[in-house]
């Protein structure tokens, strides 16, 4: 059984190098998609400090995201394509890293209390599927070596499922 360890020496890209390596051994040996955002959605949680949202949307349609597993408060269950952090992210096909939510153009409050957002776009084949979120209630919360560390934990993510064609 999988128990996850605390990661309390070195730098930012350190913890997640550690961080990495314990999402692989989680998802090791497990293909399916829903079951492996639902643990990454629950180890990042976890592990990271000052968080207060940790989850995964999926494209369900060339327009619109849906709600995945995640971790915190009830969020938003439909993103189009386009809007708030994540819809743009999926649009740009590129992470995106807001310092605060209340300066992004149309962002999206699930949350009233998430100031800072990272969200990095999930890609299989060349196609961005879906997103990693992660909201703060601080200010400024993520930087560019989380962000450089959450996208390693989406590559992760993504090698470890089998993915089957979307519906167009």
């Amino acid at each position: 059984m999988f128990a996850a360890k605390a990661i309390t020496e070195g730098d930012k890209p350190q913890f997640y190098r550690e961080l990495g390596d314990q999402l692989e051994a989680l998802l090791a040996g497990e293909n399916d998609p829903t079951a492996n955002a639902a643990n990454s959605s629950a180890l990042i949680f976890q592990m990271l400090p000052d968080i207060n949202w940790a989850g995964f949307y999926f494209l369900r349609s060339q327009s619109e995201l849906v709600v995945g597993p995640f971790q915190g408060k009830p969020a938003c269950v439909r993103i189009p394509v386009g809007r708030g952090v994540c819809g743009s992210a999926v649009l740009q096909a590129s992470s995106i890293l807001v310092d605060d939510v209340h300066d992004f153009p149309g962002h999206i409050a699930c949350d009233a209390a998430s100031r800072s957002e990272l969200v990095v776009p999930l890609i299989h084949d060349g196609r961005v599927f879906g997103v990693l979120d992660l909201d703060s209630p601080i200010p400024s919360r993520f930087d560019k070596d989380d962000q450089a560390g959450v996208e390693r934990l989406a590559a992760i993510y993504t090698a470890a499922c089998v993915w089957e064609e979307q519906a167009d």
